[in-house]
This record gives structure tokens, sequence and C-alpha cells, in this order.
């Protein structure tokens, strides 16, 4: 930490810039960042990729992705999936057979303490003043006591008797697919196709990109962006405004492209970036743990 001497600075008050500036400078203590414009997702960009979608689809939870991108990471969410329940399994067999060989042991440590026990029955009557029977007894009692060395705690210096760490047992996988965004099980099934409407319907692919507004409301015309909340119709895929929502279709919930009805689960806001201002309503703020200097 620098001392508030070396700070350009006259006041006697350790300020909160120096303190921002000298954590900053120290590399300890939780440094948090406000994002702009150019660290956030645009509306149609894919959550995987972050590119321009070309065949974008939808999931229920309003997360936009490329068809080839979530459909590669299902696939390989699978395969990972297949070899964590071939690892467990293998490891269920193993401990299966090291339990029967448990169980084989214990049975035959059992049928040898009987033995023994069978082996120091005496048939004959004894009499206690003779020097004979001391011997027996003595014998006897020397079989059942339990020995001062069993009771031993291991120690930790001597190599021989230091306990040996067992190996970690893995859990049994899950064999439902996550979305990667919500976290909530996700199936190719669920993906709904998505059909924004451009803004110059002559322009190709490369000339939209390279515009700024590419697309439109499929009802109203208002040019979507970041700043605008959309939602996406089920029936139809097409990509409409909510202020459309709220004042036409939810009048008569019918989908304006195929006129079919529509319920209010066919209705599915766009989850979308941050616009780069406070007045979004998303987190816009990054946050790095870093250790912190105690007193």
């Amino acid at each position: 930490m620098t001392r508030h001497g070396k700070n350009c600075t006259a006041g006697a008050v350790y300020t909160y810039h120096e303190k921002k500036k000298d954590t900053a400078a120290s590399g300890y203590g939780t440094q948090s960042v406000r994002l702009g414009k150019d660290a956030i997702k645009d509306f149609d960009c894919c959550c995987l990729s972050l590119q321009p979608c070309r065949d974008p689809v939808l999931t229920e939870d309003g997360y936009l992705y490329e068809k080839e991108a979530i459909l590669q990471y299902i696939l390989h969410q699978k395969t990972d999936i297949a070899k964590k329940m071939k690892a467990y399994e293998k490891q269920k067999r193993a401990l299966k057979s090291e339990g029967q060989l448990e169980s084989k042991f214990e049975e035959r440590e059992r049928a040898e303490k009987f033995k023994q026990r069978e082996n120091n029955i005496v048939s004959k009557p004894i009499n206690p003043f003779t020097s004979d029977s001391c011997l027996i007894i003595s014998s006897s009692s020397s079989d059942t006591g339990v020995s001062s060395s069993s009771s031993a705690l291991p120690s930790f210096w001597i190599p021989s008797l230091t306990p040996e760490a067992k190996p970690t047992l893995l859990k049994k996988p899950s064999k439902t697919v996550l979305c990667p965004m919500s976290g909530r099980p996700l199936k190719m099934s669920d993906l709904i196709s998505v059909r924004f409407t451009p803004l110059d319907p002559s322009l190709d692919r490369v000339a939209l990109l390279t515009r700024q507004d590419r697309y439109v409301c499929a009802v109203t015309k208002d040019t979507l962006g970041n700043s605008v909340p959309c939602a996406v119709l089920r029936p139809s895929g097409v990509v409409v405004t909510m202020e459309c929502v709220e004042k036409l279709i939810q009048k008569d919930m019918i989908d304006p492209v195929t006129e079919d009805k529509l319920k209010e689960k066919d209705i599915i806001p766009l989850q979308r970036g941050g616009t780069g201002f406070a007045g979004s309503g998303v987190a816009l703020k990054a946050k790095e743990a870093r250790p912190v200097m105690q007193a």
C-alpha cells in the first residue's frame, strides 16, 4: 500500500479515490469495473459463439443460440456424460469386487476364531487345585484378551504406520444436459426456430451485419436493439417488441403471422444484453476477487 503523503494531495483525509488507486496498484482487495457497450453481447448474437446468428434458435428461458453451436454443445455434453457414467460403473464394479473379497476374508477369520475356541474347550472336569488347570485358564484368558498393539493409534512419523489416503469416490453423474446460461435441463426438441425481420430485405448478410440497426419488429416495424425489450412468438418464431405484445397481441392472443391461438407460455421474452447505461436495468459490473489484507 502506498502512503497518503506520496499522493498528489495536500488534504488530511485519505480519500476514496486514493483508496481505489492504491487498491488497484497493490494487487489486494476485490476490484469491480463497470462494463462498457463494447463488452456487451448484442441481442441477435449467440450466447456461445458471441457472433450474429445465421440460424438462430431460442430456449424456453429466452436465450438465443446458433443452431450449429448449441447442437455441438449438446452432443459434447452427452459424450462427456457417457464417459463419466462409464468411469462410475467401473468404480462400482471395483467396489463390489472389493466388498466380496472383504466378506470372504471376514468369513475366513470367523471360521479360524471358531476353531480356536473349539480347541480351547476342555472335555475333562477341571480340578482347581492342580497346576494344569491354572495353565489352561491363563491361556484361555490370553486368547480372549485384546492386545495393546491393536488399540494403538497410527503414527504420522513412521512411514509404515502412516495412514494412506484413499482415492476420492466418483459421484453418479446426472444424465440431463443443462443449458449453459440458465442451468436448466435442455433438450433438442425444446429449441424454437427464430425468424428475424431484416430492416432492408434487399441487403445480403454481409451488408446487413455491417449496419448497427439490422432488424425490425415483424408487426410495427420498429427498430430492434439492446435497449428495446423483445419477445418471440412460439408458433411463427417472429420477433416483436414487448410494446407490441402488450398493446396489440395480448388483446386477442392470436399470432399475427400464422393466426394461431396463443397462450401465455407461447410469448417468450428474449434475453438481451445491456446498453452501457445504468437505466437499462441490466447488471453491468464485473468483479474480480483477490486476497484481502487484514490488520
